[in-house]
């Protein structure tokens, strides 16, 4: 198997595995279990499913054109709703980011939320890392969140927010959750609640 296809192969697998930022849950328990997880979120299976297409897709274009880009810009998909972050050393390479990522069958949005200048450093990258794990972890105790339903990513320490909210009030909590957590700078969400019309759009 050549390194692309195990590359890929690889991120087939990732979004099934992380789906609601519980991907040590699906680990642990098997394909089983990342079917059942797949169903119980606010989108369901068949628009999981549809979104890991989307995903790899994405993944695909980008290593294929540019493995800077690949390597460097984060991925989050949700209902066909695309958000890239991340930080990459040219304009041209933010602009083909995007381009691509709207090439991939099914995408019904892309935000581009990628910065210029690369300024992570290592140190930047290990408390993005670790912010990310923290809210998780919090918003998977926190029996008045649905936590499967939401995304999160963290690019110099401004937490980026995606998925489906059962309501405005659990939205609020979720974000403040993540405004409690120590270094954040921002927090930006492109979070929908779940009978926003948009998500039939």
């Amino acid at each position: 198997m050549s390194l692309r296809r195990s590359f890929l192969a690889l991120f087939a697998l990732l979004p099934l595995l992380a789906l609601g930022g519980c991907t040590f849950w699906g680990t642990a328990a098997g394909g089983a279990a990342v079917g059942a997880t797949a169903a119980q979120t606010e989108k369901g299976f068949r628009r999981s499913v549809a979104d890991t297409e989307i995903r790899i897709a994405i993944n695909d274009l980008w290593f294929r054109a540019d493995e800077d880009i690949f390597r460097k810009v984060n991925l989050q998909v949700q209902e066909g709703r695309v958000l890239l972050s991340g930080n990459v050393g040219l304009p041209e390479q933010r602009i083909e980011a995007v381009r691509l990522a709207w090439q991939a069958p099914g995408v019904r949005e892309v935000i581009n939320e990628i910065e210029i200048n690369d300024t992570s450093t290592l140190s930047n990258a290990a408390r993005d890392t670790w912010i990310t794990t923290e809210l998780e972890t919090t918003l998977l105790f926190d029996r008045d969140v649905s936590s499967i339903d939401y995304s999160v990513e963290t690019v110099n320490q401004v937490i980026y927010l995606m998925g489906v909210a059962q309501s405005q009030a659990e939205l609020d909590r979720v974000v403040g959750h993540a405004k409690d957590i120590a270094y954040v700078r921002r927090v930006v969400s492109y979070v929908l609640l779940k009978d926003d019309p948009a998500r039939h759009s």
